[in-house]
């Protein structure tokens, strides 16, 4: 008989294994799911029914970050730029926030795991504008209605090699 683990036993090292590796178990079902509907569909549908995906799942995130790390309703830029940490992907994706000002700021994904794995094999990069520009603008409404989101370059908007994608938040009064 295996015995059931007890997260509560595991050591930090052994726990960080296991968060990466549900990280990558739900990027693994998030690209299945994608490419499933694309030889299904086509393309541009399978995008379809992914940003609506997104718009429905980035609140979803934005309120469990919110509950379980105790970012406040309404907490600005600096609720989000906390939450933006706590995202299902960002131990697998390096990212970066630029301070502008006191009401803006510009996050960059300087290495996307999917971006990365598609340069790897010769692939063009995945168009993930649409999906983005629903996903980071629900997200952060979700941590305070008063942020905007800007999307400065996504794929397949042409970028340095220095980022992927690069988006800027701004807190209107």
């Amino acid at each position: 008989m295996v015995k059931q683990v007890v997260f509560e036993e595991l050591s930090r090292d052994e726990l960080l294994t296991i968060i990466d590796m549900f990280a990558k178990n739900w990027l693994a079902i998030d690209g299945t799911w994608f490419l499933a509907a694309e030889q299904k569909f086509d393309i541009d549908t399978a995008i379809e029914l992914d940003t609506d995906s997104w718009r429905r799942f980035s609140p979803i995130e934005a309120k469990r970050i919110m509950k379980e790390i105790g970012i406040k309703p309404n907490s600005g830029l600096a609720g989000l730029k906390q939450a933006l940490q706590y995202r299902v992907y960002a131990r697998l994706n390096k990212q970066s926030i630029e301070e502008i000002n006191s009401t803006r700021f510009i996050f960059r994904m300087e290495k996307c795991r999917v971006q990365d794995a598609r340069k790897r094999k010769g692939l063009a990069d995945f168009p993930c504008k649409s999906v983005g520009l629903v996903e980071y603008a629900e997200f952060a409404r979700t941590i305070d209605s008063r942020i905007k989101t800007r999307c400065i370059g996504c794929p397949p908007d042409p970028h340095p090699d220095e980022w992927w994608c690069a988006w800027e938040f701004i807190l209107e009064e």
